[in-house]
């Protein structure tokens, strides 16, 4: 007899359950459970198929520049003296068109040693960010980037980036980016 009290107890407590549910869910207004309610709009600047599938120039790390290294006055070549060694693993760059002109967004991603010379502190090297089109020269600028090396930090990883290239917009296969060191003469 016990065991019959308790499953109709437990019944009881099922349809009461059951009961409450869907009364809630009579009760219930869309603007509680906020169905149907008008979503908000969809973000305005939508990437688009055609930006997508649109030309971006290449970049590249031109051959011999992905190294950098500064020595104690008068020692070049002597591992020694090197104060700092520095290096570009990578570039990228992204693109964006507006009224007739392409944005060109330029990165490379390194790290910085200290050498046998060096001290911890700031560092400044020379990257070069240049677009040409055949033979001319569309966008060249040097920048003087520093990076802050720790005692003890064995290798600093820096991303550097110029994003500020404006170019007249390219046919597709007719621009080449380059980035690296320049060691200099500056005359450009």
């Amino acid at each position: 007899m016990k065991s019959s009290k308790n499953s109709v107890r437990v019944l009881s407590g099922f349809v009461l359950a059951g009961f409450i549910l869907a009364a809630a869910g009579c009760q219930s207004s869309d603007s509680v459970l906020n169905v149907g309610a008008d979503a908000p709009p969809p973000p305005s600047d939508k990437v688009l198929e055609s930006e997508l599938r649109a030309y971006c120039p290449p970049i590249v790390l031109r051959e011999g520049t992905a190294f950098f290294r500064t020595y104690a006055k008068g020692a070049k070549d002597d591992p020694a003296k090197l104060i700092y060694q520095a290096s570009i693993s990578d570039v990228t760059r992204s693109c964006s068109r507006s009224a007739g002109t392409m944005t060109i967004n330029t990165a490379a991603a390194g790290r910085v040693i200290i050498g046998p010379a060096g001290a911890p502190g700031t560092i400044t090297m020379p990257i070069r960010v240049v677009v040409v089109k055949g033979e001319s020269v569309l966008y060249s600028q040097l920048h003087k980037y520093q990076v802050a090396v720790a005692a003890g930090s064995g290798a600093t990883q820096f991303v550097f980036n110029d994003p500020n290239v404006v170019i007249p917009v390219p046919e597709p296969g007719t621009i080449q980016i380059f980035v690296g060191y320049d060691e200099g003469p500056y005359n450009q």
